[in-house]
């Protein structure tokens, strides 16, 4: 299944959940008492002012013309008819007159019939011809249709503060609502035909399952734990490389325990204005509390847990502390917050304050670290469940030729396979998938670039010097592939990967590391006589392996057994050193490197033949495998002790 994060259900919802009860959408800016006086005054406002506007502003456009005028026009024969209430008299002329008030022509007029007028007004309008109707001439909206159009502007104000209430979080979208403070959060469940993550959708790190094993079963009977006075712990620190399985450890642990699981980024919680982070670390609380035993998930802490006093705001109380201390006091239980257990994830627990890391907050630091050779082959039999595999796909061969390889990037390897044989239309994945997705995941994508033949042809050397050198050095990683295809930033690549995870390296294995790197520019100047930039990339990597050789692992006798400079302090070199110390380092160094550049040397012109061979069948094919590569240079590789077998 796929492992994507639970859905939120608002957009103004810091944290996702699932797994919490169903429970009817809660009012989260609802109106509350008192408040509601003020919007029922601005509606009797509105009301007055819309209607007095309706009264004097929407009675039409017929002006009101003199008595005089109006006799007038009845004795020229103009009047067509008339309509009379009391004095009041409403008509309509046939001829359009000039308007008296300005403005162009009328034909609609009213006008007042004076009390003391004697002028036989119903034998002239006799006379002429003048229709005296029942219904008034023009027609005026009724007190209800009134009403009806007034209350128009007043459902649009209800609507419009009803709905800044909700979205804000308060009766008036005031400071609070526009910097971020919201209505409490609406619990979710699960979408209609899926199912939560539990650890039988976790492998490859049997040993950190082992240990939340006791978290799971604390959640399952906490009675039998708090009869022998055990506490269920505060917190679980996941620590280790990006891409290892954090946040889905997380979900399995909640979805194995069967209760309810939050998860949201420390990210989520800041904003600019002091003090909404701390609000939603209480709101997120107070959510799961309310359905404990759960399980709150903070993805990337060290965010905001990073250890306080180091920080460039000019107040102590910048919007970064105040969110941590308040999951500092929430995770201490003054609020109450028995049977929340909180699992953060972060790749940087050494830069934690700790406050957040002492025993009553985090209880457990977990490691987890990229999966071994088993492990890999675990994952991807979960990663390709989906995905038809062909008769000829070995997992097992694949997890032993991608150590180091995450479980995300096994994820990756699984998808870019399966792209592939959609792409080439293909009914099911094959090896040949498999093996160009781990090329394309670890090397880059092929590029269409035309070499110049003699630039392919020092290519061809400079990898060939690389492989050679890796079948020739003892105790180096096997070749796997030589070729000069163009891929990423390289024009072309040699692999080789060990057949057995290595945890601790030998000096002799360094060395042999360096000579291999250096082996595709010692074969340049064994040509040609000089070398090219194309050894950038392996001038960093001996460097590096030279530089931890000497400063942090103890194998020069200059240095002696002393970290002289910390992996931390390599960029700020020169920081935890004396000059002296860092003018050895440098020395020793540089005599690594010669040495194993010369040895590197010595063993190309003393196998050239072997060079030359490669090199040539590499310019015919582009590409060599494993088995070809050491069959063309004449070398048998020897299998040591344990490569057949596990880890």
């Amino acid at each position: 299944m796929s492992d994507a994060a639970p859905p939120r259900k608002a957009p103004d919802q810091p944290w996702r959940a699932e797994g919490t009860p169903d429970e009817p959408p809660r009012r989260s800016g609802r109106l509350r008492g008192g408040k509601w006086w003020g919007l029922l005054a601005t509606a009797v406002i509105v009301f007055v002012l819309a209607y007095v506007g309706l009264h004097y502003f929407g009675r039409g456009d017929e002006p009101t013309i003199s008595y005089t005028q109006f006799s007038k026009e009845v004795g020229a024969g103009n009047v067509a008819t008339i309509y009379s209430k009391g004095d009041a008299i409403q008509g309509e002329l046939r001829d359009p007159r000039p308007n008296p008030e300005g403005g162009g022509e009328y034909t609609k007029f009213t006008t007042q019939r004076p009390a003391f007028a004697d002028d036989r007004l119903w034998q002239n309008l006799s006379s002429h011809g003048v229709t005296v109707t029942a219904r008034p001439v023009v027609q005026e909206r009724s007190l209800l249709a009134n009403v009806l159009i007034s209350l128009i502007p007043i459902a649009v104000l209800v609507v419009v503060w009803v709905f800044a209430a909700r979205r804000l979080g308060g009766v008036l979208p005031g400071a609070g609502g526009l910097f971020g403070r919201r209505g409490p959060p609406k619990p979710v469940g699960l979408r209609p035909g899926t199912e939560r993550t539990t650890f039988a959708d976790v492998a490859g790190i049997d040993e950190v399952k082992g240990e939340l094993d006791d978290v799971v079963d604390f959640l399952e009977h906490p009675d039998v734990y708090r009869s022998m006075g055990a506490k269920l712990p505060r917190g679980v620190l996941l620590s280790g490389p990006p891409g290892t399985g954090k946040t889905l450890l997380a979900r399995a642990v909640a979805g194995e325990a069967g209760v309810p699981f939050f998860s949201a980024s420390a990210s989520e919680f800041i904003e600019m204005i002091v003090g909404v982070g701390a609000s939603r670390v209480r709101e997120l609380f107070a959510e799961a509390r309310k359905v404990a035993p759960s399980i709150i998930f903070i993805d990337e802490i060290d965010t905001i847990g990073r250890a306080r006093g180091g920080s460039a705001s000019m107040s102590g109380h910048d919007e970064r502390e105040q969110t941590l201390n308040q999951i500092l006091t929430e995770m201490d239980g003054f609020s109450g917050s028995e049977g929340v257990i909180v699992i953060a994830a972060t790749n940087r627990a050494d830069i934690l304050d700790p406050a957040l890391t002492r025993p009553g907050r985090f209880d457990r630091v977990v490691t987890v670290a990229p999966p071994d050779r088993a492990g890999r082959e675990a994952i991807l039999r979960i990663h390709t469940r989906q995905i038809p595999l062909a008769p000829d796909v070995d997992l097992t061969q694949m997890a032993r030729v991608t150590p180091g390889m995450t479980g995300a990037d096994l994820a990756n390897l699984a998808n870019e396979a399966a792209l592939l044989a959609v792409k080439r239309k293909q009914p099911q994945v094959t090896a040949a998938d498999l093996s160009e997705a781990l090329e394309k995941v670890q090397l880059g994508a092929e590029r269409t670039l035309i070499m110049p033949e003699d630039d392919r042809r020092r290519t061809a050397y400079h990898e060939s010097g690389h492989a050679l050198l890796g079948m020739l050095q003892p105790g180096a990683d096997p070749v796997r592939k030589i070729t000069i295809v163009p891929r990423g930033r390289a024009l072309g690549v040699t692999m080789s990967t060990p057949e057995v995870e290595r945890y601790a390296h030998s000096e002799e294995y360094l060395r042999g590391r360096i000579i291999g790197a250096l082996g595709g520019m010692a074969a340049e100047e064994v040509v040609y006589g000089v070398v090219t930039t194309g050894a950038e990339n392996d001038l960093e990597q001996v460097t590096n392996i030279s530089r931890g050789m000497v400063a942090r692992w103890g194998m020069s006798e200059r240095v002696g057994r002393l970290s002289a400079l910390p992996s931390d302090a390599q960029q700020a070199y020169g920081l935890s050193a004396a000059p002296q110390t860092l003018d050895v380092i440098d020395a020793e160094m540089r005599r690594i490197v010669d040495e194993c550049y010369e040895e590197a040397c010595h063993k190309l012109r003393e196998h050239r033949s072997r060079l030359d061979a490669l090199a040539e069948a590499l310019l015919e094919h582009e590409t060599l495998e494993e088995a070809d590569a050491y069959r063309i240079a004449g070398i048998i590789r020897l299998t040591k002790v344990g490569e057949d077998g596990g880890d």
